[in-house]
């Protein structure tokens, strides 16, 4: 089974943006999680 993030970033992104805007204290532990994920991606090289 393939993974294709493609596919999966604009819902991830809208329901972040929801959650955001219900809690807003939630941007802080989302944008930590999304660097996390990024950097994490970047270091196993995809």
């Amino acid at each position: 089974m393939s993974f294709n993030l493609v596919i999966i970033q604009p819902w991830v992104a809208l329901a972040a943006g929801v959650l955001i805007l219900a809690f807003p204290r939630l941007l802080n532990v989302l944008v930590a999680i999304y660097l996390i994920i990024i950097g994490l991606t970047g270091l196993t090289g995809h």
